[in-house]
């Protein structure tokens, strides 16, 4: 099983958003670091044309995404954390 958890590394000390639930003390976990900004889409193979037929099949779904109440979802982890 796995469980993703986002969080931060700040200080050398890894600040989760969240709690895990069902994860036991002293589970193993794997730790990626992620870079700000998007996402080199070509370190993915995905190349112009790619992307462009990407977006054109995504677009469908832009109107939801892009409304207003949708903006209640963009932290929502971080909303959830704190309780």
């Amino acid at each position: 099983m796995f469980t993703s958890v986002e969080g931060v590394y700040q200080d050398g000390v890894i600040k989760l958003a969240e709690q895990p639930a069902q994860v036991p003390a002293g589970s193993p976990v794997i730790v990626t670091f992620l870079q700000d900004g998007g996402a080199d889409l070509r370190a993915y193979g995905i190349d112009a044309a790619a992307a462009a037929e990407l977006r054109a099949k995504l677009s469908a779904f832009a109107e939801d995404w892009d409304s207003p109440e949708m903006a209640a979802y963009d932290n929502y982890h971080v909303a959830k954390a704190r309780g």
